[in-house]
């Protein structure tokens, strides 16, 4: 069947219902004129599938309710791949992040220069700690109460903390 005034007369006819139908799924205008005009597009584009005498108001209904699930069936996927959340969380971040070497450098760089500047009572228990050790190991090889390995290093994150105030997020 060609695309013809008769028919394009029928599908005048069912428009009404079809967008009522439409923003039944949909329950949003915008959305359901978007729904509605895809399901005239096919019905359009596979007149020739219609046969005389099928009742056109199903056959239309039944392009719309297809055409929804495919479309919301798409989106599912499409969102179960792409996250769009205001706030990404890092789990988020570590599978969709490139690694900055550039700027990686330069922090390195400055968190180098700061812990240089780090005078050496501090310094040596900060970097005990940093590479694990407890504070009773760093007393022990330090010679120092456990009391004193506690405070120098929280004055010397205190001291990096000011100094690498630039990074805080």
């Amino acid at each position: 069947m060609e695309t013809s005034t008769p028919f394009n007369q029928l599908l005048n006819d069912h428009s009404p219902s079809l967008k009522t139908f439409a923003f039944k799924f949909t329950r949003d205008s915008a959305v359901a004129d978007d729904l509605f005009q895809d399901t005239m597009v096919k019905a359009l584009r596979y007149v020739d599938q219609f046969k005389e005498g099928t009742n056109i108001k199903g056959w239309l209904f039944t392009i719309m309710r297809n055409t929804f699930i495919n479309d919301y069936r798409k989106d599912v996927r499409k969102n179960a791949l792409i996250t769009q959340e205001e706030e990404i969380s890092s789990v988020h971040l570590m599978k969709s992040s490139s690694i900055n070497t550039a700027e990686g450098k330069f922090a390195m760089a400055d968190i180098q220069r700061s812990l240089d500047k780090l005078p050496k009572c501090y310094y040596d228990p900060f970097i005990q700690y940093f590479e694990g050790y407890k504070y009773h190991e760093i007393a022990e090889d330090l010679g120092i109460p456990i009391g004193t390995v506690k405070t120098r290093i929280h004055m010397a994150r205190q001291i990096l903390k000011k100094q690498l105030k630039v990074y805080k997020k």
